[in-house]
């Protein structure tokens, strides 16, 4: 069996397995429509968040530990052993925050750093030749997976974020999620001659987030969002709250000091800004297949990409740093080719709250796949 089609069975499974056990209440939180290539009749699935807000679906606060086991079934079902660890420890880290920030964020729910506030959903009937996908979200997590023809075709955007994204352990150890992420980043920037340097980093400070933010689709000209515009709906309902959160929103970006023209200078483009892969040598190369491996390494090795990154793929990679070189302070890195556009950003609560996504900016949530599988089968 292909790999591809092994995945799928096994998410499948394991998503008939986690529905099967819901009261029918949940179930109608739970699962939705089927993915359809129609935006109007697709909004929904393609909605994502990483922010502390309503991702959409049953949270693992709504289900019994039985329940919250079939759930993370499913979702280590889409993940590298390294990308379920990761996300677990992600998941943790909001009771970090919650005593960082003196347990009284509290946003527009009762508890507003809550482990237990995320959010899983599938859409469609697991298994068979018709499309379905699930999404699992929270607080610094998005994974968005689409199934066709009983193949995995889409595991994009998947977004991995940590806050802190550097704390203590005991006897002097530190607890970092996402440090190769970071490091090898840092490390490939560095080891640039300053020439190439003056190519790769565009702005000598960083954003106060990654640009393309949540956006269904990227587009030409995309730039950063505000905190406060990454929540669902307008508004949060309690005035006091959204006064905090505007206010906090509004500390970030002042925090940043970009200009309109600093904006332009990041903004997203579909021609790729910053230094192409065949103009390093071969240790830098080496390098940027590595720190490719940190993103898709996330997924099981039958939905991961990087086998197909050979020397003239690499070529094609754009690398764009904005920020200062030195650890500790804000930075961010854009990772950019054809079917690839890969952001990270460290620069809030000084530089120790770290943000990385990884998306294809012509077929995220499999809209490619969708679109030929309803010309195929509907003669469209």
């Amino acid at each position: 069996m292909d790999p591809r089609d092994q995945t799928a069975l096994e998410m499948a499974e394991a998503a008939r397995a986690w529905l099967g056990s819901l009261t029918p209440e949940q179930r109608s939180v739970a699962h939705d429509a089927a993915p359809a290539d129609d935006e109007r009749l697709d909004a929904e699935r393609r909605r994502w968040f990483y922010t502390p807000t309503d991702h959409g679906g049953l949270t693992v606060h709504q289900q019994r530990p039985a329940q919250q086991r079939a759930a993370m079934r499913l979702v280590a079902t889409g993940l590298s052993m390294a990308g379920y660890v990761t996300v677990v420890a992600t998941m943790g880290l909001d009771n970090v925050l919650d005593r960082a920030e003196g347990f009284v964020t509290r946003f527009d729910r009762e508890r507003g750093r809550d482990p237990g506030l995320f959010y899983l959903r599938v859409f469609g009937e697991p298994g068979g030749d018709a499309p379905w996908g699930w999404r699992f979200g929270g607080h610094h997590l998005s994974l968005n997976n689409l199934v066709v023809d009983g193949q995995l075709v889409a595991t994009t955007p998947c977004f991995m974020g940590a806050d802190p994204a550097s704390a203590p352990l005991l006897g002097g150890a530190v607890n970092r999620p996402l440090a190769r992420v970071e490091d090898l980043g840092r490390e490939l920037v560095r080891s640039l001659a300053p020439d190439l340097a003056g190519r790769a980093i565009l702005l000598g400070k960083a954003p106060s987030d990654f640009v393309t933010a949540n956006r269904t689709t990227v587009s030409e000209g995309d730039q950063v969002i505000p905190l406060a515009g990454i929540f669902r709906g307008a508004r949060l309902a309690d005035d006091s709250e959204q006064a905090k959160l505007q206010a906090m929103s509004d500390a970030i970006d002042e925090a940043a000091g970009y200009t309109p023209e600093d904006h332009r200078t990041v903004e997203y483009t579909t021609v790729p800004k910053g230094l192409p892969g065949r103009d390093l040598d071969r240790s830098q190369r080496e390098l940027l297949l590595v720190l490719l491996g940190t993103y898709f390494g996330r997924v099981p090795d039958s939905a991961s990409p990087l086998a197909d990154y050979d020397d003239a793929a690499l070529d094609d990679v754009h690398f764009a740093w904005a920020g200062p070189t030195a650890p500790g302070l804000p930075h961010y890195y854009r990772l950019q080719g054809p079917r690839l556009l890969i952001e990270w950003d460290n620069t809030q609560r000084g530089a120790n709250h770290a943000h990385s996504v990884w998306r294809d900016p012509e077929a995220d949530f499999g809209l490619d796949v969708l679109a030929r599988h309803r010309a195929t089968r509907h003669g469209r």
